[in-house]
């Protein structure tokens, strides 16, 4: 039977996406219990921005991890924005909350 989990997402025209998609598939589960455990522990949630400083994974990997919880519906926009930093963009950022 197959799960929500057991496409990890790529961008399927990327061969080097595929591969890192592939390559990630051992650890990807636990990789996305830190982004949740952050996101959860957090009182007012994270931007993507947030969560990567908080857990130290990179962008290229928590996102996507981000993006599963989202769609098992364990993470949901909480309707608010911050700022980014401004060596980023300065731009406003989605921030996510845990579903308990």
């Amino acid at each position: 039977m197959r799960t929500l989990f057991d496409d990890i997402p790529a961008q399927r025209h990327s061969e080097t996406s595929v591969a890192a998609a592939e390559s990630i598939r051992p650890t990807a589960a636990k990789l996305r219990e830190r982004v949740y455990d952050a996101i959860k522990s957090s009182e007012d949630g994270m931007t993507d921005e947030e969560g990567i400083a908080a857990t130290g994974i990179v962008a290229s990997t928590y996102r996507p991890r981000r993006v599963e919880l989202v769609q098992a519906g364990r993470v949901i926009d909480s309707g608010k924005t911050r700022k980014t930093r401004k060596t980023a963009s300065g731009r406003s950022a989605t921030v996510w909350v845990a579903v308990v």
